[in-house]
This record gives structure tokens, sequence and C-alpha cells, in this order.
């Protein structure tokens, strides 16, 4: 591992031109980095636990402690923070006199390294959680999934586009693109509330899970159609239908084609003999999948999850599922506490009279938010006893999903400071209120008293 991370490393054009001290530096950074992420999510994991919340508010928490807004030993680079200000830098800088460009060469590199590690963590569980999943009650839920993922996109997008034009007197392009960012829907972190209190499987959760994946496609389609907005003042009409085409061909190719070979997977694992032929060969399938996801500009925890799905119909999941979990105790941790450490909850604070307008603004964002994707679980008809509350509970979290949205419009110049500002503080409240919120709405579907029928006569 440590061999492999460092030819990573010291592949990098950044670290080429730099010496091999600088190097090592690199990897001694990544090194403490992940010390520090370990750390920081089994503290704030804990304390969820014993508080009987989920682990991953926890992990979200203690990355926005050791990130940007309190601690700054996880951090990363912006256009407001430079590498001297981080204290695992500074702590590198006391064993070796680098010069401002090899210490921000240095910085920049283990930023990256830890931010691909954050990426592959966030594939490794949409790859346990479609291991996880009934592909067949996935199937049977699907127009269901599709009803409450198409209301889930159009209700936030059309109340917060129209909200801020009449309300606020926002331009046209920049109100598009903050009610585009409302679409999202974080599913690594609403499938990761549904694995620990035990619902992935249940009709519930088999909705959530089947309308985040379509919510995922449909944001990606959104935000290629902001962005033609953003670049030209149109929409390519071309590039959206080549997005839905490719997103149809991909899910419905990729599931029908993987239950046909499934069993030469099956048969080929058996043949093996060296050590770890089940999960290699798996993490083969979930990365092919990924990588080409990716290649047609979907996103890669799609194909991750389709590979979890197809694996899943095969005689190897329970074996397969108890030999991923170290891997996704090791990398999961990454992703959730990076997320926390990217966040800048600096925008709250209401003393600082430049945040006032971006607060008041973020108050409707954060209702429309709540609102628009809570009323998705009751468009679900024709299913008694179902928990309308908590599938619509399960769609609002934003998590990593909308800091996107939110950096692609710091990067393009669309949204002044306020506006941006207003979609961040969206992005903290909604992905910090889902989980405990999810939680909530489960517990009290338990503890519901069950009305016994009248006895015969």
């Amino acid at each position: 591992m440590i061999n492999s991370l460092s030819s990573l490393v010291f592949s990098h054009p950044l670290i080429a031109e730099a010496s091999a001290e600088s190097g090592s530096l690199v990897l001694a950074g990544v090194l403490l980095s992940l010390v520090v992420v370990y750390f920081a999510s089994k503290i704030g994991g804990e304390i969820c636990a014993r508080l009987d919340l989920p682990s991953v508010l926890g992990e979200l928490v203690a990355g926005v402690v050791v990130g940007v807004s309190a601690l700054h030993l996880l951090v990363f680079p912006s256009a407001d923070f430079d590498a001297s200000r981080s204290l695992i830098m500074q702590a590198l800088q006391m064993t070796a006199n680098l010069s401002p460009e090899a210490l921000n060469s240095v910085f920049e590199s283990q930023s990256e390294v830890i931010s691909v590690l954050a990426e592959i963590g966030v594939v490794i569980l949409l790859f346990e959680i479609g291991l996880e999943s009934d592909l067949k009650e996935l199937i049977r839920v699907g127009y269901q999934a599709a009803v409450v993922a198409c209301v889930g996109v159009a209700v936030p997008f059309g109340l917060g586009t129209a909200g801020l034009m009449l309300l606020f007197h926002v331009p046209a392009i920049p109100a598009i693109f903050a009610g585009a960012a409302l679409t999202a829907t974080s599913i690594g972190i609403t499938a990761r509330v549904l694995s620990e209190i035990q619902r992935i499987s249940s009709k519930e959760g088999q909705i959530i899970i089947g309308a985040a994946v379509l919510d995922d496609v449909l944001g990606i389609i959104v935000l290629a159609v902001v962005a033609g907005l953003a670049k030209t003042g149109e929409v390519q009409v071309s590039s959206v239908i080549y997005l839905i085409i490719s997103a149809a061909i991909f899910l419905i190719g990729s599931l029908w084609l993987g239950r046909l070979v499934s069993p030469f997977f099956v048969t080929l694992v058996n043949e093996l003999k060296t050590r770890g032929q089940l999960l290699v060969s798996a993490l083969i399938v979930a990365f092919i999948l990924s990588d080409i996801a990716v290649v047609i500009q979907l996103e890669a925890i799609l194909g991750a999850f389709a590979a979890g799905l197809i694996l899943a119909e095969t005689e190897k999941r329970e074996e397969l599922e108890a030999q991923i979990k170290p891997i996704a105790d090791m990398l999961v941790p990454v992703f959730f506490v990076v997320v926390g450490a990217r966040t800048d909850v600096s925008v709250l604070n209401p003393f600082d009279p430049a945040n006032h307008e971006g607060l008041i603004m973020s108050g409707f964002l954060i209702v429309v938010a709540i609102l628009g994707k809570v009323v998705t679980g009751f468009t679900v008809f024709g299913q008694p006893g179902l928990n309308r509350l908590a599938i619509g509970v399960g769609m609002i979290p934003r998590g990593e999903v909308g800091l996107v949205f939110a950096s692609f419009g710091a990067n393009t110049g669309i949204l002044s400071d306020a506006l941006q500002a207003a979609i961040i503080v969206m992005v903290i409240l909604t992905t910090f209120v889902a989980p405990p919120l999810l939680r909530l709405v489960f517990q009290r579907e338990e503890s519901a008293p069950v009305l016994s029928a009248p006895d015969d006569i």
C-alpha cells in the first residue's frame, strides 16, 4: 500500500520538479492526513453512536472541526487559503527548510491524493450499498423511485428559481443555477444511514436508493444544462439528449449484461487459487463499470452501484459483503471527513455583516430544499403502510453533490458572494439535519402502536 501510494505521489507532475526530500514529505503529509481522518472519524462516530445518532453525522462534524472551519488540520488548496496555514504543512516545514514554492507543491499533491482516496471511498460505499440491495425489489419499485426522483428535481428547482427571481430579484441565470443546486441528493449520506439502521433492504429504503440514483443522473443533466447557460447563455440540446441516452443505456445495459455474465464470474472465482480471489475480482468489475460511467460523462458511483447490484445476484453475495467491509472501513470515512473538512461554516456567522444577505436567502433555500424533497414521499400511491415521510426525509441531504454545484458556481463566477454563501449554508444544514431526522422518522414508525383487529364474533 505504502509503496503504491509512494509511486503515485512521486509520479505527480508537480513533484517531478521537486527534490526527493519533497517527495517523501508528500507521502508524510498523506499519512499524517490519514491519521487525522481516522482519529476524527472514530471520535465523532463514537460520540454520535453513544447519543443514538448516525455515526456518519459524527464523521461529518468531525471533518468540520479538523477542516478549514476550525483546526486547519485537513485543508485543501483554495483562492483564500495558502499552504502555510495548514498545521500539517507547518509540522512538515519544521523537518525541512522548503521554499514557498516547494511547500505549495507538497500541499497541493498531498491534498490531491487525499481527494482521490475520498472519491475511491464513495465508490466503495456505493458498491457495498449495491451488494446490500435487492435488484428484484429495486426493479419492482422502479416506477415509484422514478416518480420520487422527478418530483424531487422539479419541485425544488421550480420553487427555488422562481422564489429567488421574484422575492430577491436575482438575475435569471444565477437563479436557475441556485435552483439547480437544490435538485441534488447525496446518495452516499442517505445510504450510509439506511445501512446503519438496517433499512437498506426495506421497501422505503429501496425507493430512496433508486430515486437517489436517478436523482444523480438528473442532477448531472441539470448541471450540464446550467453549464451551457453559464458559458454561452443558451442550452445545448444535443448535450442534454446525449446524457439522457447514455445514462439509460449504461444503467439498463450494465444490469442486463451483468446478469448474463455473472455465472461466468462465479465459475472464474471458484477456479482461482490465489489469496483474495473473490474481493479482487469483484473490485475489478466495480472499477471497470465506474470507469465506463466516467468516460461517458456520468458519475463513477453509478457504475459502482450497478456492479454491486449485479454481484448481489450471485451465490457469492454474503461472502463478498463480509470481505468488502474492511475495505469500506478504511476508505469510506475519508470521504465523509473530507466533505466536512471542505465545508466552511464561517458563512453561518450572523455577526459578520457580509453574511446577512446570504443568510436571509439561505433561509428561503433551506425551506425549499427540505419541503421540496419531503413532498416526494407523498407522491407514492398504492402502497399501504409505506412510511412516506421517511422517503421524503431520505432525499433531503445535498452533501458532496451540493458542494459540487457551489464550487462550480464559484469557479465560473455565476454566483454573487451572497448567493454562493446561501447555497453553502443550505448544503451544510440539509447534510447535517437529514441523518438524525431519518433515524427519527423510522423510530417513530417502530414505536407506533399496532391496532389489533377486532375478534370475530
